[in-house]
């Protein structure tokens, strides 16, 4: 029988897909500026574009400014495709369908840590060094480094889907149709309604934070740490802004 389509809420499938095609579009543009540049690891005779550093750049900062957004929603509302707590234990389940889902959360997570490493590498970049040919500052380094483990997590990312979920699942990130209580014309009111509920219920909130899914809550303080980090870098540092 054929499967059905599952249903993914509405914010999921925005953010997603607008992360998605930065990311994409991040990947393809860092590899024209390597391929510009750098070329030690091989090259593709493709046409040079004027300038693919600064349009690198612009797709890097406009996922950067859409990440918090995602990283809220990937911890918390989204927090089943992350990383669980029982993780270990259920890698050892080889070749069944919870070790898949395992093999999918985990590289779900560690797509974001390479995303924050992108980013951070990325801002402390400068325009000047590839041109002048300097391929030897650690940051580039880095740099090139989270953009391989992007490329791989993505690739796997989609490998997985389609393992666990198939073309339903894949199908369903394009769908437009969302459930009454998603309505946009509802997100402020849900939004003021979460904030005061934590507001209210602070202590209890930290509780839950920090006894749920420990090592989950470890690595959402280190990507948002390193977001801050991203975003207050050129204050510090305005020259290496790529």
């Amino acid at each position: 029988m054929p499967r059905s389509a599952p249903y993914q809420p509405l914010l999921l499938r925005i953010l997603h897909g607008l992360s998605g095609i930065l990311v994409i579009a991040a990947i393809i543009t860092g590899f024209l500026v390597y391929n510009t540049y750098d070329r030690r690891f091989g090259k593709i005779p493709f046409p040079q574009i004027g300038d693919i550093q600064g349009i690198h750049g612009t797709f890097a900062l406009f996922f950067l400014l859409i990440l918090p957004a995602f990283a809220l929603y990937s911890f918390h509302a989204g927090q089943k495709r992350l990383l669980q707590s029982d993780f270990l234990q259920q890698l050892t389940q080889v070749g069944k369908p919870i070790w898949w889902v395992s093999l999918q959360r985990l590289v779900n997570t560690l797509m974001l840590i390479a995303a924050i490493l992108a980013v951070n590498s990325g801002r402390m970049m400068k325009e000047e060094w590839l041109p002048a040919g300097q391929l030897h500052h650690i940051w580039y380094s880095l740099h090139l480094s989270a953009w391989v483990v992007m490329v791989g997590c993505v690739a796997i990312h989609v490998l997985m889907s389609t393992k666990v979920g198939g073309a339903p699942l894949l199908l369903s990130m394009f769908s437009w149709k969302f459930r009454p209580e998603e309505s946009p014309a509802k997100w402020s009111s849900r939004f003021r309604t979460w904030l005061t509920s934590l507001q209210t219920n602070f202590s209890a909130e930290m509780n839950k934070f920090i006894q749920n899914n420990f090592y989950l809550r470890i690595i959402e303080v280190i990507v948002f740490g390193g977001i801050l980090t991203a975003f207050v870098l050129p204050v510090f540092f305005p020259g290496s802004e790529s």
